[in-house]
């Protein structure tokens, strides 16, 4: 069987991007099928993998009507076969994916698990995009929870769960505090983490452990719950400037709305044959 996609990132942080009518009928497994084919030496190879719908009228190669308020509507997996709300940087890819379809821009909507988000094209050179997009307003659930060796973290929903971790350096093992703290018991169904350093009153420099995926060289919906929970705790104002491993992302407020601008870019289309072999590779 193959499956189509579309690989683009977002700072680094990649996806495979697939119309939903053309995943094979033959796949009723889709987390196995989302492990084998984001793999990153038996697979493609991403961060997670999306699947999109158009509505009628939108870019060609639409299935579903979706609602009447969207243009297309994403599914994500993460690499680990299990589901995610949405990711920023996902968005934005899967925004570009229409706009070079055929969408006229410069508003795009599209349906995530967190809800219906707006994306504004910025620029566009190429298949090279950005756009700014409404993250909506951060949920803070507790201002100060658990004790590590970097001090209290907090914990916010940005559309998904984050745990923001303030922290001096990076010169500790991130990586393993990242992923015991994706599974405490504390987060019964897993969290995103991210490790903050404050830079100045308009920049923040972040490290990101994702819920289902791992280490992440940026994250959209992890920098918004960094700069949210830096601007809760008085230590940033707007706007806020993150610094990933990839590059900035841009936050600024509009009451309570965040919005971040950051890159979209398409590099790969193929297909990914997938197989009885590639789903014993996905479940070992």
């Amino acid at each position: 069987m193959e499956i189509p996609f579309i690989k683009a990132h977002g700072a680094r942080n990649d996806f495979l991007i697939t119309r939903r009518e053309q995943v094979p009928k033959g796949i009723g497994d889709l987390p196995t099928a989302a492990r084998a084919i984001c793999d990153r030496h038996t697979g493609a190879g991403a961060d997670g993998w999306i699947l999109l719908s158009s509505v009628a009228g939108s870019p060609p190669g639409g299935l579903s009507p979706g609602g009447p308020n969207d243009d297309g509507e994403i599914e994500l997996w993460n690499s680990d076969g299990s589901r995610s709300e949405i990711s920023g940087n996902g968005t934005r890819c899967a925004a570009a994916v229409l706009v070079e379809a055929g969408h006229p821009g410069p508003s795009v909507r599209i349906a995530t698990g967190a809800g219906l988000k707006q994306l504004r094209l910025l620029e566009r050179h190429g298949r090279d995009f950005s756009f700014e997009m409404n993250m909506g307003a951060a949920q803070i659930e507790e201002l100060s929870w658990g004790e590590t060796a970097q001090g209290q973290g907090m914990i916010l929903n940005v559309g998904n769960p984050q745990y923001a971790v303030f922290c001096a350096d990076f010169e500790f093992d991130w990586k393993k505090l990242g992923a015991a703290l994706e599974r405490h018991p504390r987060f019964p169904h897993r969290t995103n983490v991210s490790f903050v350093r404050v830079v100045d009153r308009h920049t923040l420099d972040v490290r990101f452990f994702e819920r289902g995926a791992g280490e992440t060289m940026s994250s959209g919906t992890g920098s918004t719950g960094a700069a949210a929970a830096a601007r809760a705790r008085g230590l940033v104002e707007d706007p806020v400037r993150v610094l990933t491993p990839a590059g900035p992302l841009n936050l600024r407020w509009e009451g309570e709305e965040i919005l971040l601008a950051g890159p979209a870019q398409i590099v790969v289309k193929g297909n990914y044959y997938y197989s009885q072999s590639s789903e014993e590779q996905a479940q070992s």
